[in-house]
């Protein structure tokens, strides 16, 4: 996890916070835990952001997903300190985007964007534009340009909006979005397995198949050993390009029969 460090020992102090979580999912109180941690220190989103969607991905992966233990009545109640409510909405949100739940998400989304309560911060609208782009919605694309506005180089939020782009078909200039946004600091690292699998899809799509399994063979190089869930999904994605590209290359043979 890295944090954005705002003054000295900052993230000294948001750690630990982080870790409590990841190293006891079983407990159904971290939420509340957690949003008291976080209230404490005043974190701003973008440290909301860093420690909740690593802690909603822990969760998830030992089988404690968050989804199970705050519902959304908690995430869209009222009288709530700003701290809390963001840090549930940061958890339950990450929860139902890595679950793919994006109609889900959408629907709990927009009636906080059209309350009185005032915007939503950037990783939450980040958020509601990966609901639409994994869709496949139009205005999704707006939405992801108005928070690129704000979001600087914040790579968390511009993750989100990149497996939104990935998620999504038939966006207009999908694939090539992804690719553009793929190299915008500081996501244009080359040593982020997540990146280079975002951009083998956007690549795969475009017909770019030798690009593709470059650059997925990247992914799988970078990928920290014992990752079993990701390296699961960059083979199915090498597997996909392969039998795309062997296509591809039968149908140009003269006379051949696709099989």
């Amino acid at each position: 996890m890295t944090l954005p460090l705002r003054r000295p020992g900052r993230a000294l102090g948001l750690l630990p916070a982080g870790t409590r979580v990841t190293e006891n999912t079983a407990d159904p109180l971290w939420p509340a835990r957690l949003a008291g941690d976080l209230r404490k220190l005043s974190a701003d989103w973008q440290e909301s952001a860093e420690v909740c969607a690593d802690a909603a991905w822990a969760a998830r992966a030992a089988g404690n997903s968050v989804l199970g233990l705050l519902h959304p009545g908690q995430v869209t109640a009222t009288g709530l300190d700003p701290v809390t409510a963001r840090t549930y909405r940061h958890l339950y949100f990450s929860g139902l985007r890595y679950d793919f739940r994006c109609a889900a998400l959408q629907s709990l989304a927009e009636p906080l964007l059209e309350s009185e309560r005032g915007p939503l911060d950037c990783y939450s609208r980040a958020l509601y534009a990966f609901a639409l782009l994994g869709q496949s919605r139009p205005e999704g694309l707006a939405v992801m340009d108005e928070v690129l506005d704000e979001a600087g180089d914040h790579a968390k939020t511009l993750h989100v909006l990149l497996h939104g782009l990935w998620l999504g078909l038939d966006l207009d200039q999908g694939a090539q979005r992804l690719l553009a946004l793929s190299t915008r600091p500081p996501l244009h690292s080359a040593t982020d397995p997540i990146v280079a699998f975002r951009r083998a899809g956007a690549l795969r799509r475009l017909g770019h198949y030798d690009a593709s399994l470059a650059a997925i063979d990247r992914a799988l190089d970078l990928l920290p050993p014992g990752d079993t869930t990701v390296h699961a999904d960059l083979v199915r994605e090498r597997s996909l390009t392969a039998t795309a590209r062997d296509l591809h290359h039968h149908l140009l043979v003269p006379g051949g029969t696709p099989t």
